[in-house]
């Protein structure tokens, strides 16, 4: 059984490249290349749950030396329990935003993802997210992030809309110093240390003075904290994904900034063990959810506002590091992946609003529930789960942070300083979760609850409405609608789109997805226990890389 698992490992990298030069070779033959994402994604899919089986009934992970050049003098594939957990979460989402896009290219002919580009980019960029959780060095972690950044940058300007180019401009330029300062962060390692990998720097890097392990492990977390979109450097997200085609802004929203966590779960509880900046995390955590939760408040539109939500839940996620504590990790390792799966079921929604209401600004919808109930459903029971409401995951997620929070405060081992400190996070993220409460439930009164007679101007292209809006500015409309002529500024816009069946069905099945997470919230829990068991202590991991003992 080992040896199989060992044999899948590195497909979960080589199947997406391969499909996506498949997909390259193509060219314009459609059908083929969805077919050819939808089975490579499938595939790596029962791939990834096989690993987890796997290493979840062994309690050993799995190690591949790539070309048979043992650590540390060859690239290792290391997939433990967390990594296969980031896989089996990935690969869904990847799937089912998909499925997604499909719908949409299907109904829009192409004109948001053009098939020639956006299977070929979208596949490279799952095969950058692979890469990056089973990397077992920090260069080829380092490869992963940049395979992320050249896929991404071309998914982003999809369309080569002027408002796109610009976003994607703000994103390379941001992603480019991040890499600059990872980059800088491995030379200045391999250069005190003699090595790249994880496991073998986890013994290494306590040998060195206290200063130079502060400033290794300082531009670590500002290379890491950049992608992660933490707080002061996540400046760049709210402005750079709402540009994006929805199926993009999805994948964006889910998954890139989690792979900027997991890469910082990696560094503290791996690589700096020994080494202590809980208190500033802590800090970073605090600050993360208050400021992005602000932010999302004096938003209008749903995307900005979901992109600000995003960046404040990453403080939950840095919070439960910070803590370094088994239960601490444990509800990180779950809020991470609830908060996956429900903020690219919103921002899939978002899409369909936007399709479906001509808008994704709060001052021009309206009706929603009538004229399409069933998205109404559909934002709304990820809205409640990200706002923490009783018993969906979300709210266990929090609460597993809270309590775990609590017990490290109530430690007899723990400064006073530091206790008050936690004691202030965890009020922040209790007045962060009713403040994303109420942001995305005023979002749905208005959008939907809210009547059409009630919004001068209202338009919906689901119910085949025309309105004329005097004073509107005409460059505001969507591709379907018919500006007015002559010098008075009044925008007329003709229905013409509906809801693709694809789409809804995409979008379902991510919402079912997070009720799974609330009804098997138990099960899920306890392998986060397990997956945080095995970070908690390095050595766990470094006998698993290095099962004779380091070199």
């Amino acid at each position: 059984m080992a040896s199989l698992a060992q044999a899948l490992v590195p497909l979960v990298v080589l199947l997406p490249l391969l499909g996506a030069a498949t997909t390259l070779i193509l060219g314009r033959q459609r059908r083929a290349q969805m077919a050819v994402s939808a089975s490579v994604l499938g595939a790596v899919l029962v791939i990834a749950v096989t690993l987890l089986m796997t290493v979840d009934a062994s309690g050993e992970g799995v190690v591949v030396a790539v070309g048979a050049w043992q650590p540390p003098w060859g690239i290792v594939l290391v997939v433990d329990r967390l990594s296969a957990i980031m896989l089996v979460v990935s690969a869904v989402v990847l799937l089912g935003v998909l499925v997604y896009a499909v719908g949409q290219g299907i109904a829009d002919q192409h004109r948001e993802t053009p098939v020639s580009i956006f299977h070929p980019s979208y596949l490279i960029l799952s095969a950058g997210v692979f890469n990056a959780f089973i990397a077992g060095d920090l260069f080829n972690l380092y490869v992963g992030f940049e395979i992320l950044l050249s896929a991404s940058y071309v998914l982003l300007t999809l369309g080569g809309t002027g408002e796109r180019i610009r976003a994607g401009v703000t994103y390379i330029i941001v992603s480019l110093v991040s890499s600059l300062f990872f980059l800088s962060a491995i030379a200045l390692i391999y250069g005190a240390t003699g090595t790249a990998n994880i496991a073998q720097l986890s013994a290494r890097i306590a040998d060195l003075p206290d200063g130079v392990q502060l400033i290794l492990h300082v531009l670590l977390l500002l290379a890491f904290g950049i992608k992660a979109a933490v707080f002061p450097l996540s400046f760049w997200l709210p402005d750079s994904y709402p540009t994006a085609p929805a199926p993009v802004t999805a994948v964006f929203a889910g998954l890139l900034t989690k792979v900027g966590v997991y890469a910082i779960i990696r560094t503290e509880t791996i690589i700096f063990s020994d080494s202590d900046l809980s208190t500033l995390l802590l800090v970073i955590g605090g600050l993360t959810m208050l400021v992005g939760i602000l932010g999302a408040l004096t938003q209008a539109d749903i995307k900005r506002l979901l992109s600000f939500t995003l960046v404040s839940h990453i403080g939950y996620m840095i919070f439960g590091i910070g803590l370094a504590t088994p239960l601490g990790l444990a509800a990180t390792i779950f809020y991470v992946v609830h908060h996956i799966t429900v903020q690219t079921a919103l921002f899939l929604t978002t899409g369909l609003i936007e399709r479906i209401g001509g808008s994704t600004s709060i001052n021009r919808l309206a009706g929603l529930l009538r004229a399409s109930p069933l998205l109404g459903v559909l934002f709304f029971i990820p809205a409640l789960n990200l706002g923490g409401i009783p018993p969906l995951s979300g709210f266990l997620g929090k609460l597993g942070l809270f309590v775990a929070g609590g017990e490290a405060a109530s430690s007899p081992d723990v400064p006073g300083g530091h206790a008050w400190l936690i004691w202030a996070v965890i009020g922040a993220g209790a007045a962060t979760s009713l403040i994303t409460l109420y942001a995305l439930t005023r979002f749905w009164n208005m959008a939907f609850w809210r009547g059409r007679d009630e919004l001068d101007g209202y338009h919906s292209v689901l119910l085949g409405s025309v309105q004329e809006w005097p004073g509107a500015d005409a460059s505001a409309s969507t591709p379907n609608d018919t500006e007015a002529s002559g010098p008075v500024a009044t925008a007329t816009r003709t229905a013409t789109r509906s809801a693709p069946v694809l789409m809804l069905a995409a979008t379902a099945a991510l919402v079912a997805v997070t009720l799974l997470l609330t009804v098997f919230a138990g099960p899920l829990f306890d392998l986060a226990g397990r997956a945080a068991a095995g970070l908690v202590d390095p050595v766990v991991y470094i006998g698993l890389v290095f099962p004779g003992g380091i070199r």
